[in-house]
């Protein structure tokens, strides 16, 4: 015995190695003959193996909790048929031996099965065959197929509600993948079940096949070769092939059973057991009408009394019993319902959720609903949203925190609100109903509307029925639909906001997580030579200016060479600007040209001189009359080209370059402020004019 529980404690703690076993041991039986008792322990195994299959089927909650179940039910289907080659071997090598030729679990069943009668054993064993082919597996299979055909054309709308729950803060980024995560093991369960059905339908067809040719082969080599009277080799080549195929069929019928229990627990929660007996006992009324009926045919002469009074008295005790039962289940709960009413004292909110804020967060109204509710709505606001931090993240490179959308019963119906760090950012109004066209210059060809502003820039706009949308679109005329104007406000809401939006955790995320690849650098400067905060100010430094920070690994070799030197994020985010220069150079090309305007040699002068300090404590004194002429000056030299429909640049000094820009960022903010370093060697310029 000790041995013995060695070789099991080692066969379990070598799973794999026994199941390759298992199946090598199976393709031998194929090839190899096997004597009468290896044949008992295989014909044992196969029962054992369906039966614990069945029962396991029975006591799961769910079908995914036994998602190997097509694999089961293929090695399976391998045993039994490795054992019926391995025993029609024996059969008609031996079968002219007498009733044990096979082994002797064939023997039994087969002597069990027939008693004598040859003909009604074989017509018995063939109805069980059709039972099983025919009732149980064919079903089975239908079930498993329409099965998958659903589970693979909900998929994509369990996806949708899995992000739109995501998107509305009801669950996180963990929990969304664990429910794609079941979604996709459910698609692909239900299809492996649709193909493994096919296994057990072939094994059905396979012990047809089997039985008549034991059969006839079996009577050819016993009376043509070894000479055995007609109708002994009949009864026993008949009996033997009877016990062969019901040894192996019993399991199979079980197995098929499994399978159809699997399949058909469907939607039902919890063991099946205890599954079928809540939803049956939901409804005292069906067990009195059918104990009424039961009692109606025990009276009828003719029938026997006994089975259907038995039946009835027993449905009737049921109906009395579980409508007994759901009453005091009622008042239970009531009593419950009233305990807790009295006694219950709300808990107090943990102050962390108080102070938990969302980075963004947009709030509609009641009316403005099937915008992230309505499956069929085309784009919905929560896919458009995804848009935007995709392309945000393709942009300027850092992904945007998940943005929150909520429903808000103080707004307005047709109001919406975006919030930027518990902070109102922007509100609007839109027509869920209608589509907006806008007209920028506020003439030319007209439509029949209700004259608005859209809420983004302002702008003059038509709200039209959506009917119009062709007509509008042939006269020129630019058409949006309301999810389109809450994602094109938010988009402008976020580029004047992005730099603060870099939280701690987002940088990061950036250096430990997204770039991954410049692992190596990171630990080389962080936080040796800057702090992560310092590389969060040279980010913010730079989305605040418009400049995309993807390429984090030519962002590091800036810090990298520049920390040594200063400890001045305002200049170390300069140098970094330099090393930039490809891109930034590409990224304000129009045409393959940058649009400049330069300062006069006055202004240059102007600044140099106002700069005050040394190293690091370097600021700007200028007098506010020189500030407010040099803002003007800016003004007039770019209204000027504006109208001219050129949008420059500000070209300056790298040693001012940051002045410059902290002084026109609070007039003009869009205007892009660059040095002469920031321009690559193989940028072309085109000088628009001066400051002057």
């Amino acid at each position: 015995m000790p041995a013995l529980t060695n070789i099991l404690q080692r066969i379990g703690a070598n799973r794999d190695m026994a199941l390759a076993i298992g199946v090598v041991a199976i393709i031998g039986m194929l090839i190899l003959p096997m004597p009468g008792w290896m044949l008992d322990l295989g014909l044992a195994l196969s029962i054992t193996l369906s039966v614990m299959i069945l029962m396991t089927s029975l006591f799961i909650d769910k079908p995914l909790q036994l998602s190997a179940f097509p694999t089961i039910l293929l090695i399976s289907t391998m045993l039994r048929l490795g054992l019926n080659l391995a025993s029609t071997r024996l059969i008609l090598g031996h079968g002219h031996e007498g009733a044990h030729a096979a082994g002797g679990v064939i023997a039994a069943f087969g002597e069990f099965l027939i008693g004598g009668e040859t003909v009604i054993g074989l017509t018995i064993f063939m109805i069980l065959i059709v039972i099983n082919f025919v009732v149980i597996t064919k079903g089975a299979g239908r079930i498993a197929e329409v099965a998958a055909r659903f589970s693979l054309d909900a998929m994509p709308g369990k996806q949708m509600a899995i992000d739109a729950d995501l998107n509305a803060g009801t669950i996180d980024e963990t929990q969304a993948r664990e429910r794609r995560s079941e979604v996709e093991q459910e698609s692909g369960f239900y299809g492996a079940m649709d193909g493994a059905s096919k296994f057990v339908k072939g094994d059905a067809v396979a012990a047809l096949l089997i039985t008549a040719i034991n059969v006839l082969v079996g009577l050819i080599m016993g009376v043509l070769v070894h000479g055995v009277p007609l109708a002994e080799a009949f009864h026993t080549y008949t009996l033997l092939t009877v016990g062969d195929g019901l040894v192996s069929q019993i399991p199979a019928l079980i197995v098929s059973i499994a399978a159809g229990l699997l399949v058909t627990k469907g939607g039902a929660s919890g063991k099946t057991g205890a599954a079928l007996g809540d939803q049956l006992g939901r409804y005292p009324k069906a067990f009195g009408i059918v104990a009424v009926l039961l009692g109606g045919l025990a009276l009828i002469p003719g029938l026997p009394f006994l089975p259907f009074a038995i039946f009835a008295g027993l449905t009737g005790w049921a109906a009395w019993k579980l409508d007994k039962d759901a009453k005091a289940k009622v008042v239970a709960d009531r009593a419950k319902e009233i305990a807790a009413t009295a006694t219950e004292v709300a808990p107090e909110e943990p102050i962390s959720r108080t102070l938990a804020i969302d980075a963004v967060r947009i709030e509609i109204g009641y009316a403005l609903l099937p915008m992230i509710n309505d499956e069929q709505r085309e784009p919905r606001l929560d896919d458009q949203v995804r848009a935007l931090r995709r392309q945000m993240a393709a942009d300027y490179g850092f992904v945007l925190p998940a943005v929150r959308i909520i429903d808000n019963l103080a707004l307005k119906p047709n109001e919406y609100v975006v919030h930027i760090k518990e902070t109102e950012a922007a509100r609007g109004t839109i027509r869920l109903d209608r589509l907006l066209v806008i007209n920028p210059d506020d003439h030319g060809p007209t439509l029949p509307g209700e004259p608005t502003r859209e809420p983004v820039f302002g702008l003059p706009a038509l709200w039209i029925d959506r009917g119009l949308r062709d007509e509008a679109g042939m006269r020129g005329l630019t058409v949006v639909d309301c999810g389109t104007i809450i994602t094109t406000h938010l988009t402008e809401l976020v580029k004047e906001n992005i730099a603060d939006l870099l939280s701690y955790t987002e940088t990061q995320k950036l250096l430990n997580e997204v770039h991954k690849e410049s692992e190596k650098l990171v630990a080389d400067i962080v936080p040796t030579k800057i702090s992560v905060s310092g590389v969060q100010r040279i980010l913010q430094n730079l989305l605040s200016e418009g400049v995309s920070i993807r390429d984090i690994p030519t962002i590091m070799e800036g810090i990298a060479e520049a920390a040594p030197v200063t400890t001045n994020l305002t200049q170390i985010t300069e140098h970094v600007r330099s090393r930039l220069a490809r891109q930034i150079s590409a990224q304000q090309a129009r045409g393959g040209v940058i649009p400049v305007v330069t300062l006069t040699g006055e202004w240059d002068e102007a600044f140099a001189e106002s700069i005050v300090g040394h190293g690091d404590e370097r600021q700007l004194a200028m007098a506010p009359s020189r500030l407010h002429a040099f803002l003007a000056a800016v003004r007039d030299t770019f209204d000027r080209l504006a109208q001219d429909g050129e949008i420059p640049c500000l070209l300056t000094n790298p040693s001012i370059r940051p002045f410059v820009r902290s002084i026109i960022e609070r007039a003009r903010p869009a205007t892009v402020v660059l040095s002469q370093t920031e321009i690559h060697t193989r940028a072309r310029i085109r000088s628009l004019g001066t400051v002057g």
